[in-house]
């Protein structure tokens, strides 16, 4: 049987990557159309900066968004004096940095899918009058579907196990920032807490692989609907 403390902790990791792929999927989806349908100068240079958290090492991203977001930082500063909001050391923070953590697989999934939808369609909806803005909700968006849908669950996933940045920019504070990994890390450092940490590995691995599972039935279903679109659209 699970212990309270550790179902608080499942729930608080549940919450942060819930968060966190909230925060993602609109810069998501609009960086990854920007890559997929633009061109401009410093496309390579934008892109290189979309995928940067997926080479550097977590605990540097952890940093620099504690310099950012901090209480003294330029962002932190401001969001505390005008919002009321503290963002390091708290649950918020451990989401932002899952968001951040998680935003380079998004973005490829979504990249790739977008990329696949014939541009001609994307012409022939602006020939009949819809503007940029119409294109992507009527045409871009819909069949491009499976794709967000993957890159929101794989961000989900990739969330619940976060740990270098979370650690670093908003410590492991037990009931507050403390996800699965955090947890399984404290229990591991704490004699006669390998039990409690199997616990969690366990079910780590069910939660991780059920987010998987999930993603591939929708991702089906999301096909099987792109598919009648286009039926439709033919006929």
């Amino acid at each position: 049987m699970l212990s309270t403390e550790e179902i608080d902790i499942i729930l608080l990791s549940l919450k942060v990557a819930m968060w966190s792929v909230i925060i993602s999927v609109p810069f998501g989806v609009a960086a990854a159309h920007v890559l997929a349908r633009r061109e401009f100068p410093g496309k390579s240079l934008f892109d290189a900066l979309v995928h940067l958290p997926l080479v550097l090492p977590p605990v540097v991203v952890g940093y620099w968004l504690l310099l950012l977001f901090g209480r003294r930082g330029p962002l932190g500063a401001f969001l505390e004096e005008w919002f009321g909001m503290v963002i390091a050391f708290r649950w918020t923070g451990a989401a932002i940095a899952s968001a951040v953590m998680s935003f380079p697989l998004m973005v490829r999934a979504m990249r790739l899918s977008i990329e696949a939808i014939d541009p001609k369609l994307e012409a022939a909806a602006q020939t009949l009058g819809a503007g940029r803005l119409g294109v992507l909700l009527t045409i871009t968006l819909p069949l491009a579907l499976p794709g967000i849908l993957t890159g929101m669950l794989l961000a989900f996933a990739r969330s619940l196990g976060e740990f270098g940045a979370t650690i670093t920019f908003v410590s492991n504070i037990p009931g507050e920032t403390q996800t699965l990994p955090l947890a399984i890390y404290a229990l591991w450092q704490v004699p006669g807490g390998e039990a409690a940490a199997q616990r969690l590995c366990v079910l780590a691995l069910i939660m991780s692989l059920a987010a998987l599972l999930l993603s591939e039935g929708l991702v089906r279903r999301a096909n099987q609907r792109v598919k009648g679109y286009d039926a439709v659209r033919r006929n």
